[in-house]
């Protein structure tokens, strides 16, 4: 076996850092693009009408999106209140009891296979569980569905989370008499706080761009949310809606709707970058 040249290995080192360099600005061109044609589209969009009235009949000049805003928050709101602590419950098994067991490793596999799946199934398999029952489109129906996309992204999150706290610290309070979940809710998890968190908001972004599972479960409506067992307005269908309509101010009102959503995640990821930084730092 004959050594390889020096040339040829920084020849090599050369080549693959130019293509990893092009990549990234190939990358970075794109996203700037996407970016800037958000902002530059939307925020012609953006007034006091769109955060305060109610989307104006086909045609109609004016109006707003506050129904849909409204709906998006109550929505994400009650997924979060079903996928957080289900999530949660599920990585803390993984993490502090399932351990290496065959039911820990099936959870662990059927998370990743969730994790996995594409929206529109969670989205069909929502419909066919909740929405044709009841014969209603609902955002109950809708809230399910984000939170079946939550449920697997929390709960590996929250595994590897409780997995970075020193096992010294649950000996020590063990070695002192404490029952185990006393020992997981008041020492593991105050440890991983920070990250727990994280991982929570990571989750509530992936969650706030979809689409498909919502056009199945919640669909639209023009109206306020009286009701949560009715079809509910959304930012992400009312996108897809406007978007595809021929009409003009429904469309620049589809760019404001993405520029207010990509805000959204955006805060979302500088805040959980914000925390963990904040825990690495503590």
């Amino acid at each position: 076996m004959h050594p390889r040249s020096i040339t040829r290995r920084r020849l090599a080192d050369l080549t693959v850092k130019v293509l990893s360099a092009v990549s990234s600005l190939i990358a970075l061109f794109f996203l700037g693009w996407i970016l800037f044609e958000v902002v530059a589209r939307g925020a012609a969009a953006l007034n006091a009408d769109f955060f305060t009235e109610l989307p104006r009949p086909p045609g109609m000049q004016g109006g707003g999106l506050a129904n849909a805003i409204l709906g998006t928050l109550v929505i994400t709101a009650m997924a979060t209140l079903l996928g957080v602590p289900i999530g949660m419950a599920a990585g803390v098994y993984l993490s502090e009891f399932g351990l290496d067991s065959r039911a820990a490793t099936a959870v662990r596999f059927l998370a990743n296979i969730l994790m996995g799946t594409p929206s529109i199934i969670i989205g069909v398999f929502v419909y066919t569980l909740l929405v044709l029952p009841s014969g209603s489109f609902s955002a109950y129906a809708g809230a399910v569905a984000l939170a079946i996309i939550m449920l697997p992204v929390i709960a590996r999150t929250t595994e590897d989370i409780l997995g970075l706290v020193p096992n010294a610290l649950r000996e020590s309070a063990l070695a002192l008499g404490a029952p185990r979940w006393k020992v997981t809710l008041g020492i593991v998890f105050r440890s991983a706080k920070a990250g727990l968190i994280t991982g929570s908001i990571l989750a509530l972004a992936r969650i706030s761009g979809e689409t498909a599972p919502l056009l199945f479960t919640t669909l639209n409506s023009p109206y306020w949310p009286d009701s949560l067992n009715q079809p509910t307005a959304n930012l992400t269908v009312t996108i897809f809606n406007y978007a595809m309509s021929p009409y003009a101010d429904w469309k620049a009102q589809a760019w404001g709707a993405s520029l207010l959503i990509m805000t959204g995640v955006l805060l979302l990821a500088l805040l959980s970058r914000f925390m963990f930084r904040s825990k690495k730092g503590r």
